[in-house]
């Protein structure tokens, strides 16, 4: 009887035991997945900044490289001036690249993360593409509030990307107009310019996918498509908490 009493005992412990190994294996398997999950979003997230980043900054190098061989012969004042252009921008792109490439090393002690632009930052980046040769009118309406750190960012980018395309495709004499509407409950984002509209859009660039994502994220929706009557529109419009939530 107590062999059996024994063996009885011993079976119920290992089978204890065995189940607490199959919770363990689980929980390490889902905290792997979860692991995993944050890897590839934080790939992504990467992906899309550091798009961002080179493609407005060559943008705009490329339009002041042009223009300054065009004027060395004839405006030495202006050629400086496009150099002076192109090396102001190399070195804010430079310091954020090298940002966003910290957060891939290994230590996140060695990782030194500058400043993400934010709302605030939107009047320097339309001065620079102003300085990059493009015409652009900047104008916000309603009360500004404070933003989270990833909404505004998010709003930043958008003109950021919006203002690239508008370089790289509009045309030479395209003007582009930004405009910050804001409301109680929403912000409303809007990128438009005057170029060459749908026939210079038939390109494969992830930089309107970007942008939706972005905006999705945060609950909201983008549309983008040329206007009628030519030109191209990028629209975002985000929601927003109250302003005691924010707060």
């Amino acid at each position: 009887m107590a062999l059996v009493l024994a063996g009885f005992f011993w079976w119920r412990v290992r089978r204890a035991c065995e189940r607490e190994r199959a919770a363990l294996d689980r929980d390490q398997a889902e905290a792997a997945a979860a692991r995993a999950l944050a890897v590839s979003d934080e790939r992504a997230r990467i992906a899309r900044e550091m798009h961002d980043v080179v493609a407005h900054t060559l943008s705009i190098v490329v339009a002041q490289a042009d223009g300054g061989r065009f004027a060395a012969s004839k405006d030495p004042a202006k050629a400086a001036r496009a150099l002076e252009t192109i090396a102001d921008v190399s070195r804010a792109a430079l310091t954020e690249m090298r940002g966003l490439l910290g957060v891939l090393r290994e230590s996140d002690g060695d990782a030194d993360l500058g400043p993400q632009p934010t709302l605030a930052d939107i009047p320097t980046l339309v001065s620079s593409v102003r300085d990059g040769g493009l015409e652009v009118s900047y104008v916000t309406t309603g009360t500004p509030r404070p933003l989270p750190i990833g909404a505004g960012l998010t709003a930043y980018r958008i003109v950021q990307e919006a203002l690239t395309n508008v370089l790289k495709h509009a045309g030479p004499k395209a003007t582009a107009y930004v405009q910050l509407r804001w409301s109680p409950s929403t912000l409303d984002v809007a990128i438009s310019d005057d170029g060459r509209g749908a026939a210079a859009r038939a390109t494969g660039g992830t930089g309107i996918e970007g942008m939706r994502e972005r905006v999705t994220i945060f609950g909201g929706t983008l549309k983008a498509g040329p206007k009628r009557g030519g030109g191209y529109m990028v629209k975002a419009h985000l929601p927003l908490g109250s302003a005691k939530e924010e707060a």
